[in-house]
């Protein structure tokens, strides 16, 4: 610069005129070798790095094109050529210096910020992600940079050494425990439920304290984002699942069943013994001609045996026709193709109740999916309540409004006859 200055003083300017002048000629000119040296960079260097990530054999290279690291490397570049310069300005080379180093740092950070950004998504390709995903740690450490880059911010601009700042830190640490404390309780919700894996990407869980009843779609530092079944976003507290309970549906799906619990309610006044008819006609249904054949043989042996009179079946043994529907589930189920034989399998009566006599289906199904398994389960009690009444048994409902017309009508069909007296 005072090169440019004793030009333009040989050239007849004023001192004054040549000091500024030459000031904002020297401007110019660092301002061209910025915008010449940010061109080349972004349009050479980047471009090249672009070509070998391209061409690399890394399959996830163009994850790191897509974090945009080098683009934003790039800005660097003008500013060390500042700083370089500054010298050339003495009466502004502090505040150019200061500037110059801010700006890096910013930039450093926006650079750290955009790499971590990379390494999460690249890690989330792989299939370990959605046991141990590490966004919450990821989120830990910008945090942690970013604190350490804003305070070596504020120190080269105070002109104090950053230890100054850090030891005043220590004042203000229960301010900061209360600033992040969600941060820090997510922290620590999230390593436990990295450690004891306790939820994963893609788990069903229940959680109705929160409203939340579907999928996991992600889970950061301080929170857990589930998407309902319903298509709704719930947003759920980390430190929540460690807190309180909820329920975890990944035990069911990776089983291979899930489970029916479900009871067919039987009116008590349709159950009676099997008479001779319908004992035959029980041997002509496929899930129960073996069964009622060694049955009847059993039951002849035992009033044979303990001298039974069959003409009172009171005094021995003989067939209902709530135990030979009750077999007839059971076979049915044990050779229905959507039910998984390797689980549990059962068919019981629980207790009584004025709503009739609950017979329970607990199976489960081999396909664990919703829509199938809702079909399966309407499709084994469509059946089920449809061959009731070939048992000569009534399933119980508690009387409708049509009921009560149908018994209103006939009642009134009826004849009234009156007795007259005296």
């Amino acid at each position: 610069m005072e090169y440019i200055q004793s030009q333009l003083i040989e050239w007849e300017f004023a001192p004054t005129v040549a000091k500024y002048l030459s000031i904002t000629i020297m401007v110019i000119l660092i301002g061209l070798i910025c915008i010449i040296s940010n061109f080349v960079s972004k349009k050479v260097v980047i471009r090249l790095i672009t070509h070998y990530l391209t061409k690399s054999k890394f399959p996830r290279a163009a994850m790191v094109l897509e974090g945009k690291v080098f683009q934003k490397l790039s800005h660097i570049v003008p500013a060390i050529i500042i700083y370089y310069f500054s010298s050339t300005l003495p009466d502004y080379q502090l505040m150019i210096e200061k500037g110059a180093v801010t700006y890096i740092i910013i930039v450093g950070l926006m650079v750290f910020h955009a790499l971590l950004r990379t390494v999460n998504a690249i890690y989330q390709t792989y299939e370990i992600s959605k046991t141990k995903p590490i966004k919450g740690y990821v989120q830990v450490v910008n945090i942690i940079v970013l604190t350490l880059g804003g305070i070596l911010v504020i120190s080269n601009l105070m002109g104090e050494s950053p230890l100054i700042l850090l030891s005043g830190i220590g004042a203000l640490s229960a301010v900061l425990m209360l600033v992040f404390k969600d941060s820090l309780l997510g922290l620590v919700a999230g390593i436990q439920l990295a450690a004891n894996d306790m939820v994963r990407v893609g788990d069903w869980i229940e959680m109705p304290k929160y409203g939340a009843d579907g999928n996991i779609i992600d889970i950061s530092l301080n929170t857990v984002m589930v998407q309902n079944f319903d298509k709704t976003i719930t947003s759920v507290p980390s430190y929540a699942l460690i807190s309180d309970s909820f329920i975890n549906w990944r035990g069911m799906e990776s089983s291979g069943g899930r489970r029916i619990k479900r009871s067919i309610l039987i009116d008590t006044t349709s159950i009676s013994f099997c008479s001779g008819m319908m004992v035959e006609k029980c041997k002509q249904i496929h899930f129960l001609s073996e069964y009622v054949t060694y049955k009847e043989r059993e039951i002849s042996e035992y009033n044979t045996r303990y001298e039974m009179y069959e003409e009172n079946r009171v005094n021995g043994r003989a067939l209902t026709n709530i135990g030979v529907f009750r077999a007839y589930i059971e076979n049915y189920l044990k050779n229905h193709p959507d039910i998984n034989q390797n689980m549990t399998v059962l068919v019981r009566q629980l207790s009584p109740s004025e709503h009739g006599l609950p017979i329970e289906i607990y199976a489960f199904t081999k396909d664990t999916r919703w829509n199938v398994y809702e079909s399966i389960q309407s499709d084994i009690f469509d059946h089920l309540l449809a061959v009731a009444g070939e048992f000569e048994l009534k399933v119980f409902q508690n009387p409708s409004g049509n009921d009560l017309k149908t018994l209103l009508e006939d009642t009134s069909k009826k004849p009234v006859r009156y007795k007259v007296v005296g």
